[in-house]
């Protein structure tokens, strides 16, 4: 399933939200209506919160079905909480926006080629799966460039034939271009996404709707 949608005034939903396959950790101060349809669409449980006191849970955090990276800046009462139905691990490292800087499936991550190499090692531990360092499509913060579930991989239209073969190599699914919230590049920015659907920014056309199931296997 799909679904257009907007949170806090704005179609770049994505900063707002991390989700993977059963759970869905949201910005505190979101509207019923979007806590609604990220649970109706995606088939998740939410969990209402900030990191770090903000809002951009989205920006700060990275899950997959084995468990969370998030921000080093994360408060302990934040940590406790999203620890009760979640492994997570704290980012340590200066380049610390999880949500930008990894993009990760339960088969394969990408991460900023700047992250440390301890961060390195403890985002492959988190979350359970091979962690390739490397920029996609020209950008070091690969989380905002692209999306991935278990089923398909979005990048932007700036991705080149060997972008693509990459993606599709480390993360085990097939990867397409596509823009967004009207030619929009920042993928991960404007698409909120698991194997059960995908809630889209609602300045989305209707022909970069058709490419984002196509690219997501949504049907």
């Amino acid at each position: 399933m799909m679904r257009l949608t907007r949170t806090g005034g704005t179609p770049n939903i994505g900063i707002y939200a991390s989700v993977n396959e059963s759970l869905s950790l949201v910005a505190a101060n979101s509207a019923p209506d979007f806590v609604r349809d990220i649970e109706t669409i995606l088939g998740v449980e939410t969990i209402l919160t900030t990191v770090s006191g903000s809002f951009v849970v989205g920006s700060l955090v990275k899950m997959n079905s084995n468990g969370a990276v998030v921000s080093g800046m994360i408060e302990a009462a934040e940590l406790e909480r999203i620890r009760e139905r979640i492994n997570v691990t704290v980012l340590p490292d200066k380049v610390n926006a999880a949500g930008n800087n990894i993009l990760a499936n339960d088969m394969g991550a990408i991460i900023n080629p700047d992250l440390g190499r301890n961060a390195e090692k403890r985002i492959s531990d988190a979350l359970g799966v091979e962690t390739v360092r490397s920029a996609v499509a020209g950008y070091n913060t690969v989380g905002s460039a692209c999306v991935v579930t278990n089923k398909g991989c979005l990048c932007n239209p700036d991705a080149t034939e060997e972008d693509l073969k990459f993606l599709q190599d480390v993360l085990k699914v097939e990867a397409k271009r596509c823009s967004v919230n009207h030619g929009s590049k920042y993928i991960g920015a404007g698409i909120l996404c698991n194997s059960k659907g995908a809630l889209i920014g609602d300045e989305t056309t209707p022909i970069e709707m058709g490419k984002i199931e196509d690219g997501l296997v949504l049907y």
